[in-house]
């Protein structure tokens, strides 16, 4: 990657991160029933530096067209939707708000994605690398909508912290002693092992060709 396109991606990552950081503390520190004023604004920040990068994107010149087909379905998950219904004077329900809040929150998580895969070198570690980011960031993410969700309502929740744990026991298939109350929560109860199962075949793949690849260097 060339080095001037290497800004972009650090402002990408940073409002990322502030998004991330945002809508955490939202949840965790909010009323669960609206956003606060400071959340929505800072969405809008976030999206708005996510458009402009999809904006500049189309200047530059690829000949593949999934490269075009990728930034538009990224500007779709960049459109600062909650605003608009706020602005329209239509405040959307609490369950329904924070989906619609987190499809800024995976244009986030795609770009501290590519940040992560410029400190890897080889191909195989790089799609290990996003495997492995993509549970970590799932999990953190389901975690935050069934504390979000379950809390108050989920007499065996108590705390966030509860609630991380719920989702990597789910994402392990080891399965927690706190069962889901809300629709959501059974979804999320399906899609975390689901996840889990795709995953762990790929790490025991990737740790066999590690050793096998060491095994036939120690031979020569």
């Amino acid at each position: 990657m060339k080095s001037d396109n290497k800004l972009p991606r650090i402002i990408n990552l940073l409002a990322g991160l502030a998004l991330l950081i945002g809508v955490s503390v939202e949840v965790l520190t909010g009323n669960h029933l609206t956003y606060s004023e400071w959340y929505l604004w800072l969405q809008l920040a976030v999206c708005v530096i996510f458009i402009f990068d999809f904006a500049s994107a189309l200047t530059r010149r690829h000949a593949d067209s999934r490269y075009y087909i990728l930034n538009i379905l990224l500007l779709i998950i960049s459109i600062p939707y909650l605003n608009i219904l706020h602005w329209i004077g239509f405040v959307p329900m609490r369950s329904t708000a924070i989906i619609i809040a987190a499809l800024p929150l995976v244009r986030s998580f795609v770009a501290m994605g590519v940040v992560v895969q410029w400190f890897i070198d080889s191909g195989v570690k790089r799609l290990f690398a996003a495997y492995l980011f993509t549970v970590v960031c799932f999990t953190y993410l389901a975690a935050l909508i069934f504390y979000d969700y379950e809390v108050g309502i989920n007499h065996h929740l108590h705390g966030f912290g509860n609630a991380l744990w719920w989702a990597w026991m789910g994402v392990t298939t080891v399965g927690a002693q706190i069962f889901p109350v809300t629709a959501i929560g059974k979804v999320l109860a399906v899609l975390l092992p689901a996840l889990g199962m795709m995953f762990f075949p790929i790490f025991t793949i990737y740790i066999t060709n590690i050793y096998s690849a060491d095994k036939e260097k120690s031979k020569n």
